[in-house]
């Protein structure tokens, strides 16, 4: 049996296009299909999220869901439409629990399994984007993780 890759609208899938007409000819219930979608894609509600759903012969299921871009997530949080054209003007601000909480999203496509480096990564994409975390640069941020200022809000790793 075939996978079946498509792009939905986190927690907002439906039996319609494009979903319906890929799933009816395998003959697996889409109505649950659809359902774990949404429930899986439920925290990235608002975006577009790459979703492949495998199915074997017995048309057993299991549903990959992929991640928006660390980019998309941050201008989520700081409710901005894009970043900034110079990166040394700032155009918006997150908080580390922001910060935190997009690492969160991102662990599992991160090349690290300890939040406080995708924290790090996060801080630097913020950086590149003109957005300030905690109203400092990213450099200050950067020091200030290293020194174990944030350490508090890691003790779960």
């Amino acid at each position: 049996m075939p996978d079946i890759s498509v792009l939905v609208e986190a927690g907002k899938a439906t039996a319609a296009a494009p979903l319906g007409p890929a799933l009816g000819p395998l003959g697996v219930n889409i109505g649950l299909i659809v359902a774990q979608i949404n429930e899986k894609t439920r925290a990235f509600s608002g975006m577009k999220v790459p979703v492949r759903i495998a199915i074997d012969s017995k048309k057993n299921f299991e549903i990959f869901v992929g991640s928006p871009p660390t980019s998309a997530l941050i201008k989520k949080e700081a409710k901005l439409e894009a970043g900034a054209a110079n990166p040394k003007q700032p155009v918006g601000n997150i908080s580390m629990e922001q910060a935190v909480k997009v690492a969160k999203m991102k662990i599992d496509a991160s090349g690290s399994s300890k939040i406080k480096s995708v924290v790090r990564e996060v801080v630097g994409v913020c950086d590149s984007m003109g957005i300030t975390v905690e109203g400092k640069p990213a450099r200050e941020i950067q020091k200030e993780l290293k020194e174990g200022k944030f350490d508090s809000m890691f003790k779960a790793e």
